[in-house]
């Protein structure tokens, strides 16, 4: 039962997540820049270190919001403390980087290109669900890498997933996770767009939420984000930047393999609106104040 694993990036996923391997039994090493989360991973029974050369087991999650941030943890100490640790354990022979966060399948694939000489392997694992699904150990968990690595690694992810998938080799996890943002993004937008015209035409937004929920167009997407359009209260649990962030990966791939993906684009271009209008911090749900033309919401 468990194993060792550090998790760098202890945020509105991360610090969950970490905190449902400590309960199944692993031991959790775990760094964040901030200390907020680091003592709440403390009071769970987690081992958080303060320097990110600490952060070494034989799986590293990554848990940053891109790969970006990755390389700036890895340039600031990971790396360094990955090889130093070689020569003083006897377990750590090759470190698994396990990439939980949503980028390019290119993007992992050159990271494990750079790391490997280091003894780093790196599999790819974004997931979806959100950051109840990170509480509730009920994400969709979409994996890409060789199957070695794959089986190095897998164990660690059933207190996490309801739902884990080999989707072929590095890359492929990254690859369906963009595409699950196309879902995602228009599902966001298409409901959030429905209740700015049922507003608009004077009905219960309350109601409306009732009657979608209970109809075709329930969706996970509802059911989290229903009370944020309702409260207009837009703290995060995925933000906008990182939702262009994923549909700007989208677009590179899309051009790439040559195929018409019309909803994407326009997708892109909303969520871009979004971030231009100072919405990027906020909950991706704020794309309802972009409909509603309202550029005042929290006092902008």
């Amino acid at each position: 039962m468990g194993g060792r694993v550090s998790v760098i990036g202890l945020g509105a996923m991360g610090l969950p997540m970490a905190l449902r391997l400590v309960g199944a039994g692993w031991h959790v090493t775990g760094w964040n820049r901030s200390p907020g989360p680091r003592d709440v991973l403390a009071t769970g029974g987690g081992h958080p270190v303060a320097d990110a050369a600490a952060a070494v087991e034989p799986i590293v999650l990554s848990i940053l919001p891109d790969v970006a941030q990755l390389r700036e943890v890895l340039m600031g100490g990971l790396l360094d403390g990955i090889e130093a640790g070689r020569s003083a354990r006897d377990d750590l022979g090759t470190v698994h980087l396990v990439v939980m966060s949503t980028t390019g399948p290119r993007v992992v694939r050159d990271l494990d290109a750079e790391l490997r000489p280091h003894g780093i392997r790196v599999v790819d694992a974004p997931v979806s669900g959100g950051d109840r699904g990170a509480q509730d150990g009920t994400l969709s968990i979409m994996v890409g890498g060789a199957d070695d690595d794959v089986d190095a690694v897998w164990d660690v992810f059933a207190p996490l997933g309801r739902l884990v998938e080999r989707m072929g080799g590095l890359g492929a996890g990254s690859m369906a996770k963009l595409c699950n943002q196309i879902v995602v993004a228009g599902n966001l937008t298409a409901t959030a767009e429905a209740l700015t015209v049922a507003e608009a035409a004077g009905l219960d937004l309350p109601t409306m939420v009732r009657l979608f929920g209970n109809g075709l167009a329930r969706s996970g997407v509802l059911e989290l984000k229903a009370e944020k359009w309702l409260s207009g209260e837009y703290s995060v649990g995925g933000n906008a930047r990182n939702q262009l962030k994923d549909l700007r990966y989208l677009s590179e791939e899309v051009a790439e393999l040559g195929v018409s993906a019309p909803v994407a684009a326009l997708l892109t271009g909303l969520f871009d609106e979004v971030v231009t209008a100072g919405w990027g911090d906020e909950d991706h749900a704020v794309v309802m104040e972009l409909l509603r033309g309202d550029r005042s919401v929290h006092g902008r």
